[in-house]
């Protein structure tokens, strides 16, 4: 018998036991029509043995009817799920082992939104789909050898296939829907049917380290927002400054860990309690309240004597902007970080409904829901631009919220009034402070896990990160070197030994050799590598990650693609490529990696020939674009390296201006 064919038991399991007080995902809205119900059904039963069809059949019915999908909680293992150290796995190679580390350590209690659902965060974002795909996907890391490959799409694992030792030993997509069928509304009807899965950006790629894995991104962010707009000094902090924004999710909860950091004040307003006490719990906010009254009383206080707080305020942020308008309070740096890409489906809870309200009309009445969401959302930016006339700055933090409000209808939000071709009269934050400050020069989330879950691992990795930056070079490796010095006091892990670091080319390679080095002197355990797929060049996505990319290419996925490709060619353990991310389906095409290091030289061929290239084909389209700092990074490459990338020539704007307007004038 082939020893790497893989399957369901037998038997059914014992249905488990759902733990008190674990957050559960709403009800999707099903509108499956009866042929689609019946292929959804046969879909999920292909997964099972055809003997045990009649006794689960039901079942899986009852659960598309009432959750909106069939997640097969039958198949779920009983009690907690989390990364586990690495040597407490069963596999016969070491990524295989590192890969079941991380899939249960985005499932864990601690760190999933919706654990028993699979959705990571980002309310919708999905390890898999289903039980049944989990416990195959765990089957075949087992069995597997390190030459084959085990290929996994939408969360199904199609199966183990030859290849060879440098090959990835995991490839991996998520929704990667055709063109015409490229909307939210189609893939909603896919997911129902079971044959789509939202990965987010981190979550389908198994990657996901906890709020950690944004919450030095989100620092940087509202700093660097301040030196911007603020006049806060480059060598500065937020001391005394204010920042208001929503959500304490699984992205958004780093918000209220990172304005402390950063030494501001902020207000974070969170419609799900549960979701404020997990971050009070975890130490990621200190002051919790109902009363707009009392949050802005207590951040009166810290801002006066310039003392950092994070304050949840248990409500509505649009009843916050609002009291905010109302009381004359002076605004500063304005966000949002609600699941505006999928605002019809929980991701934004309006103004007016309760979140179990809005919860049973998206179940039962979702025409009327999204009649709420619309309304919601036009007084939401009506309030944004009253504040931002009074001074403050706002910016879209790339989870779709402006595109969502010009859905909704206010083309007014659109820059040129009528379509988004021309973006929209606020700023993604990557377009005027990520994207040129970070991205351009190559600097994005670079993350590390100690699979060994040895906390002390992690204080050595930071010791040695901290010792290849320096902090002179430029003004963000001074921000990294006084992240990665004080990430140990900041308490940041919340789930397996992880750390994120925003790092440049040349530093994630020094640094990634220096930890195989570590692991072949026997000084720590296995470490793997990943990033964000939100960098450099992981993401091609017009209003978020290329949205300083102004000459006309936003719109085009060919980056992350061939990040992907040179990816998998290049010998990286673990390729993703995915449709949707923070800001949803159709909007965004976003790739990442994983690296397994053992400590072998072959590893470390890898690392200068993988990590390199991830970052610099992002920083090589931002120099064709015409983006000054990229091209300054490319100078440097192209000085001292084996390969050669293309520099574009700049034409002169007296040049194309005039020319274009005495041509278009003799046409017209």
């Amino acid at each position: 018998m082939n020893p790497f064919i893989v399957s369901l038991p037998n038997e059914l399991p014992e249905y488990p036991k759902f733990v008190e007080g674990i957050r559960r995902a709403p009800a999707r809205h099903f509108n499956l029509n009866e042929y689609q119900t019946k292929l959804a059904l046969k879909n999920a039963l292909r997964y099972i043995p055809k003997h045990l069809h009649e006794q689960i059949a039901e079942e899986f019915l009852d659960e598309l009817l009432t959750r909106g999908r069939i997640y097969g909680y039958r198949y779920r293992p009983e009690g907690r799920i989390w990364g586990k150290p690495i040597d407490q796995y069963e596999g016969n190679t070491l990524e295989g082992k590192a890969f079941q580390v991380m899939i249960d350590n985005n499932l864990d209690f601690e760190i999933a939104l919706y654990p028993y659902e699979l959705v990571t965060y980002g309310e919708t974002g999905q390890v898999f789909q289903n039980w049944m795909q989990y416990r195959l996907v765990k089957k075949y890391l087992e069995v597997m050898t390190d030459e084959q490959t085990l290929v996994v799409m939408s969360g199904h694992p199609l199966g183990l296939f030859p290849s060879h030792k440098n090959a990835p030993r995991v490839i991996n997509t998520n929704s990667m829907m055709v063109g015409l069928f490229d909307n939210p509304d189609d893939w909603h009807i896919a997911a129902q049917l079971g044959v789509a899965n939202y990965g987010q950006m981190t979550a389908g790629g198994w990657m996901y380290i906890g709020p950690q894995g944004i919450v030095h991104g989100t620092y940087i962010t509202i700093l660097n927002a301040a030196r911007l707009f603020l006049g806060v000094p480059w060598d500065s902090d937020l001391k005394g400054h204010l920042f208001v924004s929503s959500g304490l999710g699984g992205m958004s909860g780093a918000q209220a860990k990172a304005v402390e950091i950063a030494g501001g004040v902020g207000i974070i307003a969170e419609v799900d309690y549960s979701r404020i006490e997990t971050r009070k719990n975890q130490g990621w906010v200190s002051f919790v309240t109902d009363s707009l009254r009392e949050a802005f009383d207590v951040a009166g206080e810290h801002l006066e004597s310039k003392k950092p707080i994070s304050i949840a305020y248990h409500g509505n942020v649009v009843d916050l902007l609002e009291y905010m308008v109302e009381n004359n309070i002076k605004p500063e740096l304005i966000s949002d970080q609600t699941s505006c890409h999928v605002p019809y489906d929980g991701g934004y809870i309006p103004q007016g409904l309760t979140l179990e309200e809005a919860r049973r009309m998206i179940k039962e009445n979702h025409e009327l829901f999204v009649e709420y969401v619309n309304k919601s959302l036009k007084k939401h930016f009506e309030l944004i631009k009253i504040l931002h006339k009074k001074g403050g700055y706002f910016w879209d933090y790339g989870n779709s919220f402006l595109k969502a409000v010009y859905d909704a209808g206010v083309k007014e939000v659109a820059k040129n009034g009528e379509t988004t071709d021309e973006g929209f009269i606020f700023p993604s934050y990557v377009e005027d402070i990520m994207g040129p400050l970070y991205f351009d020069y190559g600097y994005g989330p670079f993350r590390w896990v100690c699979l060994s879950h040895k906390h002390e691992d992690l204080i050595k990795t930071d010791k040695a990160a901290a010792e290849i930056i320096d902090p002179n070079r430029r003004m963000q490796d001074r921000d990294n070197y006084h992240w990665i010095v004080n990430a140990e006091n900041n308490k940041l892990v919340v789930g397996t030994e992880a750390r994120i670091l925003y790092a440049d080319a040349q530093t994630r390679v020094k640094i990634a050799l220096k930890f195989n080095e570590m692991i072949r002197k026997g000084e720590i355990g296995p470490v793997m590598l990943g990033r964000d797929h939100h960098d450099t060049g992981g993401t091609d996505s017009p209003f978020r990650e290329t949205a300083n990319i102004k000459d006309g290419s936003n719109i085009m996925a060919d980056m992350a693609v061939h990040c992907f490709a040179g990816n998998a060619a290049r010998g990286m353990s673990l390729v993703v490529l995915s449709n949707g991310g923070g800001v949803g389906i159709g909007k965004a095409i976003n790739g990442g990696f994983g690296l397994v290091l053992d400590g072998s030289k072959e590893k470390d061929e890898i690392i200068k020939k993988a990590l390199d290239w991830d970052v610099m084909v992002g920083v090589s389209r931002r120099a064709w674009a015409r983006n000054k700092n990229a091209l300054e990074v490319i100078d440097e490459w192209n000085s001292d390296s084996k390969g050669a990338i293309t520099k574009p020539e700049i034409a002169e704007d007296e040049l194309i201006n005039d020319l274009v307007k005495t041509k278009l004038g003799v046409k017209k």
